[in-house]
């Protein structure tokens, strides 16, 4: 099979896949469709990330202790079982959440993209999801989040993206690795039981394909690739069905190894490239010190801190992909909202 340019261009960076890796949609694609299909978000050049779920109402502490690190990480710090964990799902009730309201203020900040965290590593999901029950269907709240943020995106000019974990604290196919002596180890490390993945695998096909029909999201954002029962043969099989599914979708390069795969962009966090490079790429940054809700943590970034790291990140070919955690309510901080309104009429006088 004929090399395109663009494999050719980036073969170093896609760590030299063997012909039998090149599969449909992965190889075949001429650099002029490549770009044609991130032509958008090329051109967005700032997004909102949003990170929502469970966690958020725990807002950083469990049993009155404030846990140091993450909020999203909670569950792992805190080494919560995931049927103890569960039990939030019977006060998950963000009754403040306003799609509308979230859609306007990422508008009104120059942002042309958002990207929420559909199933973080917890395994909760913002749908009704037929292949599980620890989804938003099942809570107090009830409401269909990502239907209300898609068309809300939709009526307003916005693309929609969703984050997906590949790995899941709550699936019945994996295990908290008890041979681990932190929670990196124990839970970041998670373990794949015998047999299971090519279950699991099924499971996350599923799922993908429900987001892709049930709203019709722009971008797929992935993360938790490290572990090692995770690779760049099943990261590209994953990446060749979504395309069958959507061929003009958008995928992050966390749908294989981040460190050697870099299609359809790379996704330094919490940090950025401080030159061109021969991939499109994207960081993403909290604008405190968590991505999710922590209501201790106040170190937030000012909006002369944000812009200047927009000018950068974009003068240097990648896209700006800022974050907010919506509080247990479905608010987001206030702090936020007014620096990212701030950042938004800094755009537009310059």
């Amino acid at each position: 099979m004929k090399k395109t340019v663009y494999i050719l261009i980036l073969s170093l960076t896609f760590s030299c896949f063997s012909n039998a890796q090149e599969k449909k949609y992965f190889s075949d694609e001429s650099i002029e469709a490549f770009n044609k299909r991130m032509q958008w978000f090329k051109e967005a050049k700032y997004g909102m990330f949003i990170h929502f779920g469970l966690y958020s109402q725990l807002s950083g502490v469990y049993q009155n202790d404030t846990i140091k690190g993450y909020a999203e990480w909670i569950q792992a710090k805190s080494d919560i079982a995931a049927q103890d964990y569960a039990m939030l799902t019977h006060s998950f009730n963000p009754k403040d959440f306003n799609a509308n309201e979230i859609v306007s203020i990422a508008k009104k900040a120059g942002m042309k993209y958002i990207v929420i965290t559909t199933k973080h590593h917890e395994g909760f999901c913002l749908w009704d999801s037929k292949y599980t029950d620890f989804d938003v269907a099942n809570t107090p709240f009830k409401r269909d989040i990502l239907a209300e943020l898609s068309t809300a995106c939709q009526e307003n000019g916005i693309k929609f993206g969703t984050y997906y974990s590949i790995i899941d604290w709550h699936h019945s196919s994996q295990q908290r690795n008890t041979s681990g002596n932190d929670s990196w180890s124990r839970w970041g490390n998670v373990q794949m039981k015998a047999g299971q993945r090519p279950v699991y695998i099924k499971y996350i096909k599923n799922q993908i394909k429900e987001l892709i029909d049930n709203y019709d999201t722009d971008i797929l954002w992935f993360d938790g690739d490290w572990v090692d029962w995770w690779n760049n043969d099943k990261g590209i099989d994953l990446y060749n069905y979504i395309r069958g599914l959507k061929p003009e979708i958008i995928i992050n390069n966390r749908v294989g190894k981040r460190k050697s795969f870099k299609k359809d962009f790379g996704t330094p966090e919490q940090e950025h490239l401080s030159n061109n490079v021969e991939y499109e790429w994207e960081a993403c940054y909290t604008m405190n010190d968590s991505w999710g809700f922590k209501i201790d943590d106040t170190n937030w970034k000012s909006a002369v801190t944000i812009y200047n790291k927009l000018n950068e990140i974009n003068s240097n070919g990648g896209n700006f992909l800022l974050n907010v955690g919506p509080d247990g309510n479905g608010n987001i901080p206030l702090k936020s909202k007014k620096t990212l309104l701030k950042v938004g009429e800094m755009l537009k006088m310059n």
